[in-house]
């Protein structure tokens, strides 16, 4: 059975609801005070988006390795229902994501949203991209996401010198680029890339409560937690400042660097405190348990105070209206649980059409 850790659960929580607040923050705030909203993308948007995908990253990979351990060992699955679970939860996904910038296009009367890179649609690429790559050794696919970041550099270059132009080239900027200041394919998928790096590492780590185990996970996670430094101190150097621009390749890298420390202390702190954060992770745990579900239905509060609200009263704004969302999150999750999940409902149709598809084939080959 895959364990739930809940170093995940509150890594994707805080994701989410620096989403939720940055969103709420740019919506909200009154335009001559546009600076708060920049200072605080500066400071928080290494774990936003980028955070996003790469946990996502590391989630498909613990959720593969368990599904190979439930072929190979326990021999409840074949490859090609594996296979199409996975494809269909990407397909399923990708539309949603579709629909969604549909709704924003229509809503902003701009139908060039319609294919814009916002995270539903890079998760939902990056899911399908990805599944070929994630039989490859994890050298080859680090190789293969810092490869797509330093070809990203010189290609945007490249074609963003052709946006608006109809030709192949201003074809290729609209279908890489589109709305650049948002999550496009080939800045954000290497994150994803990399999270799956990170979740077979992980997937191999044993939670119990005997001491010398403790010592011992604790011992494999600290040769990872050195690299996130490591990586924050390259992002910042190289080319200073460009670390604080967002999507360029220092900010890349030092992004990274922080999703790995964060990630790698939060591991730590569960091996050591465990049974101690379970009452005080659940807040976050149900930004990360309705994560696809609080990313659609947070956009609904867009229009509440519409560049509105000064730099002071936009903070009491959003506090309370984080607070409110996440009892209303509570509340659901006492009664309902999975039934308004998105994630767990994707999953389940997934698997229900998987497992037509591998009854079928069997009955033709009968």
């Amino acid at each position: 059975m895959m364990i739930r850790f809940k170093s995940i659960d509150i890594f994707r929580g805080i994701c989410m609801g620096w989403m939720f607040l940055g969103h709420l923050l740019e919506w909200w705030i009154r335009p001559e005070y546009a600076y708060v909203t920049n200072f605080a993308h500066v400071i928080l948007d290494s774990v936003g988006a980028s955070g996003f995908i790469f946990i996502s990253g590391v989630s498909i990979a613990l959720s593969y390795q368990n599904r190979i351990y439930k072929i190979e060992v326990l021999k409840e699955f074949t490859k090609s229902r594996v296979r199409n679970s996975y494809l269909l939860r990407a397909l399923f996904l990708l539309f949603i994501a579709l629909i969604y910038n549909l709704s924003i296009a229509l809503t902003i009367n701009d139908l060039s949203y319609i294919w814009s890179w916002f995270v539903l649609l890079t998760a939902s690429i990056s899911l399908l991209i990805a599944w070929p790559l994630l039989k490859l050794p994890k050298y080859i696919r680090i190789g293969i996401g810092v490869s797509i970041w330093i070809l990203n550099q010189f290609l945007f270059g490249f074609l963003v010198t052709y946006n608006g132009q109809v030709n192949i080239f201003g074809f290729f900027f609209n279908l890489f680029y589109n709305k650049p200041h948002l999550d496009p394919i080939l800045t954000f998928f290497p994150f994803f890339l990399f999270g799956t790096v990170i979740g077979d590492l992980i997937s191999n780590l044993k939670f119990d409560d005997s001491e010398l185990s403790r010592k011992k996970t604790i011992r494999n996670i600290k040769k990872y937690t050195i690299l996130g430094p490591i990586l924050i101190v390259i992002g910042v150097f190289l080319w200073f400042p460009d670390f604080l621009v967002r999507s360029s390749l220092s900010w890349s890298i030092y992004s990274l660097g922080i999703q790995l420390t964060l990630l790698m202390i939060l591991f730590i702190f569960e091996i050591l405190f465990g049974k101690n954060v379970k009452k005080n992770y659940k807040f976050l745990f149900y930004f990360s348990y309705y994560s696809f579900t609080v990313y659609l239905t947070h956009s609904l509060l867009y229009f509440l105070f519409l560049k509105q609200l000064d730099y002071v009263s936009i903070w009491f704004a959003i506090l309370i209206t984080f607070l409110m969302f996440g009892m209303l999150l509570r509340i659901i999750y006492r009664h309902w649980k999975e039934k308004f999940s998105l994630k767990i409902q994707l999953g389940r149709m997934s698997s229900f059409l998987a497992d037509k598809l591998e009854m079928r084939r069997k009955d033709i080959k009968n």
